[in-house]
């Protein structure tokens, strides 16, 4: 399966599927799903709840963020998989960090949700064929392919793991 072309997502999405240049998508989430897994496994607890700024998320609300945002991507990527013809919202992510209640959270629970999370979407993305992944559709105002969203879902990811090794640690 070829990688998406710049014509099958918005271009403020290039700064994700640039990070991601297998051509592979099953590839691709093996790859990196093992390697967000083990740098989240070597975040210092010290460094969990920090934020680099005022106003800025922790590391914690990074990856609250990071699974919610897989979980919005995926849900695009089943409704025009299966032809949904209807538009899909954007998403506010600082209202959704605002509201998650990450201080609560465990952050192995975390980094296990996430690893469950991208699994899902793993699987999923095995089990579309070449039809299903050239599909698209609108999701906050921009046609996107079922193809760039599985890129884009794992571009996201490396590129707040890239943040949060420039910014927090």
């Amino acid at each position: 399966m070829p990688r998406p072309m710049q014509s099958e997502y918005a271009a403020y999405y290039e700064t994700y599927v640039s990070r991601v240049p297998e051509e592979d998508l099953t590839a691709a989430f093996r790859k990196h799903t093992a390697s967000v897994l083990a740098f989240l496994t070597r975040i210092p607890d010290q460094k969990k709840d920090y934020a680099y700024a005022p106003g800025k998320w922790t590391i914690r609300q990074v990856l609250q963020h990071i699974i919610d945002a897989e979980r919005v991507f995926a849900y695009r990527a089943l409704n025009f998989a299966r032809k949904d013809a209807n538009k899909l919202p954007g998403f506010d992510e600082n209202e959704f960090a605002d509201v998650a209640r990450v201080e609560h959270r465990e952050w192995n629970d975390m980094v296990e949700e996430f690893q469950f999370v991208r699994n899902s979407s793993d699987l999923f993305f095995r089990a579309l064929g070449e039809e299903e992944l050239s599909r698209s559709g609108i999701a906050s105002n921009n046609a996107v392919s079922v193809r760039a969203l599985g890129y884009i879902m794992l571009g996201h990811a490396i590129h707040h793991m890239e943040v949060v090794k420039e910014r927090y640690l």
